[in-house]
């Protein structure tokens, strides 16, 4: 998780730094973060582009048309590299979205990391069928000098 956290220092979004790592076998496949696509300008740089959107709960959700997710931007970067991730794992500094854990359940990720719960009450009924694991990691605490 330090890695990821430490990846998701890179995020262009400020709405939210999140981070990911897709791993096997101990090895690093690819890495994401929050950020527009390649060659776009990012959110700190002129602005996010928010819309609106209703929930199935009937709660209204804000997001940002720029930024891509750090769980799809490591799944591309795979792509691009020839990595092939299914069977591997993926550590994610938040808990992913739908949208995202639907990506994750179809490339064969086999478990989900996470440090910070996101919207987790959306993911239920995806995660009562799909073969996918989710798993929070909690970090240990700062000892005495703040590490």
């Amino acid at each position: 998780m330090t890695i990821t956290r430490q990846v998701a220092e890179r995020s262009t979004c400020p709405r939210a730094k999140v981070g990911a790592v897709i791993v096997r076998d101990r090895n690093i496949l690819a890495t994401g973060y929050n950020g527009a696509p390649a060659g776009v300008p990012h959110c700190t740089e002129v602005g996010c582009i928010i819309y609106e959107s209703r929930a199935p709960t009937g709660e209204n959700e804000t997001n940002c048309y720029r930024s891509i997710h750090a769980e799809i931007n490591a799944i591309t970067q795979a792509a691009k590299n020839g990595a092939a991730i299914a069977g591997a794992d993926i550590y994610v500094t938040h808990s992913p979205c739908i949208q995202c854990m639907k990506v994750l359940v179809n490339t064969g990720v086999r478990t989900v990391f996470y440090e910070r719960p996101y919207k987790i009450e959306t993911l239920g009924w995806l995660l009562e069928t799909a073969k996918i694991n989710l798993v929070r990691v909690i970090p240990p605490p700062a000892d005495e000098t703040g590490v």
